[in-house]
């Protein structure tokens, strides 16, 4: 485990400028990934079939472009993000609302090591032995968006922690990209309103790749 601190010449450049940046970050993997493209991912825990796909299928194809894929290792969306980065060989950055000691959800620890193994980054900014509690995620939420250069949204509810992750983005500038859901599912009712106020819908990884160029 390294410990990295904000006066540190190896803190992560996109964390300098948020707010509330955390004084130190603990991280299991290369610390190196931090600094380069990367696109969050982030979504419903509940997730649909389809939201599983769209989110494997997109972490993927932008793991292959070499596009660091950012998540939250939580059931659902985060996890078929982290799975599609792996699965192309690519990297891929989970941000944990508690501590190394107690990894959440505890079916994750098996993608944690293989998250390392493809020269990943396990980080979080809570000690050892923390444990998940409810508080830790929406503060956690800041990193995901913090990390990354754009937040693709892939499900989310009316009333989802997903959209607090928005809410960061947004307030760090971030480009907000947003996979179209069916409109008779509850899991679709966040993410089709974010459409409605301008975010940018997407339907390819090429749609998000221009942005970042």
């Amino acid at each position: 485990m390294k410990t990295i601190y904000q006066a540190d010449e190896n803190y992560p450049e996109k964390l300098k400028n948020i707010y509330a940046p955390p004084a130190k970050l603990y991280l299991l993997g290369d610390e190196k990934i931090l600094n380069m493209p990367s696109i969050a991912i982030i979504g419903c825990r509940q997730a649909s079939d389809y939201g599983k796909r769209v989110a494997f299928s997109f972490a993927y194809e932008l793991a292959k472009k070499g596009i660091v894929i950012i998540s939250g290792l939580a059931r659902g969306i985060d996890t078929y993000s982290h799975l599609g980065a792996v699965k192309a060989n690519g990297k891929t950055v989970a941000v944990l609302g508690s501590g190394f000691g107690n990894i959440y959800p505890p079916e994750n620890k098996g993608l944690c090591k293989e998250i390392i193994q493809k020269g990943g980054a396990i980080i979080t900014e809570y000690e050892m032995q923390a444990k998940p509690e409810k508080e830790h995620f929406p503060v956690r939420n800041r990193l995901i968006s913090g990390l990354s250069n754009g937040v693709l949204v892939v499900e989310a509810k009316e009333k989802s922690g997903t959209l607090i992750t928005v809410d960061y983005a947004l307030e760090q500038g971030k480009e907000v990209f947003i996979i179209p859901g069916n409109i008779t599912s509850n899991n679709s009712y966040g993410t089709n309103d974010l459409i409605k106020q301008g975010a940018k819908l997407v339907t390819s990884i090429q749609d998000i790749l221009e942005e970042l160029n």
